[in-house]
């Protein structure tokens, strides 16, 4: 599902990644772990296209077959619209959209057919347990309600992978510990492949697999 080769990250004379080699496969749930400024982050960004890795010879990344580096900036802005999705731990929703205005986006962006992405997006937030929520705005919402607001959008489109950046930083401990079931029951019943960094030891143990990373790379596989 996922390949990185020889993955450079610099920022001016920083060097913030330093030749990541990676798999993913399909439908692994993978966590990443690692002191702050480790380059968890930026590795995630990267991954998810939202970055570029630093030229160097013989980078490679491929995600679900396609080679990105490849990709011009409008054809990357369409692959990740259609294969990814993103859960972040500020949920970036919209303030004046209501959960399903929110969980719409992305298919509205993706120019599919409004009935159709509105259809989707109530079965997603039902499923979520949202179902009496639909019409409330962000504000109206509790934490843990605004972040499966959040995975629901994540999966409009029905990507490939999900990235998730420190998904429940900012939820208290159970609820932090429904969202991580949640992870797994999405895994099991639509298949996705998740890669998620995470301070929450709880949440990387759960993992298939727990990748740790120091001073820019991968120490253990």
């Amino acid at each position: 599902m996922i390949t990185t080769r020889n993955l450079h990250k610099y920022y001016d004379t920083l060097h913030v990644l330093k030749g990541v080699d990676l798999h993913i496969k399909r439908g692994e749930i993978v966590s990443i772990v690692g002191a702050s400024g480790a380059g968890k982050t930026t590795l995630l960004q990267i991954l998810g296209t939202l970055d570029l890795p630093s030229k160097e010879q013989d980078t490679t990344l491929e995600i679900n077959g396609i080679s990105v580096l490849n990709l011009k900036d409008k054809e990357l802005s369409k692959f990740r619209n259609q294969h990814l999705g993103f859960i972040f731990q500020f949920h970036q929703l919209l303030p004046e959209f209501t959960a399903l205005e929110n969980v719409c986006i992305p298919g509205f962006i993706a120019n599919r057919n409004k009935k159709e992405v509105e259809n989707e997006a109530k079965k997603l937030l039902y499923y979520l347990g949202l179902g009496e929520r639909i019409f409330h705005k962000p504000s109206e919402l509790s934490g843990g309600e605004q972040q499966r607001v959040a995975v629901a959008r994540a999966l409009i489109n029905k990507p490939a992978v999900i990235f998730a950046d420190e998904p429940s930083g900012n939820l208290d401990t159970n609820t932090a510990q429904n969202l991580h079931q949640l992870f797994f029951k999405l895994r099991d019943e639509f298949g996705q492949t998740f890669v998620i960094v995470t301070h929450n030891e709880e949440l990387a143990n759960m993992a298939d697999r727990k990748l740790t990373m120091v001073n820019g790379n991968i120490v253990n596989f």
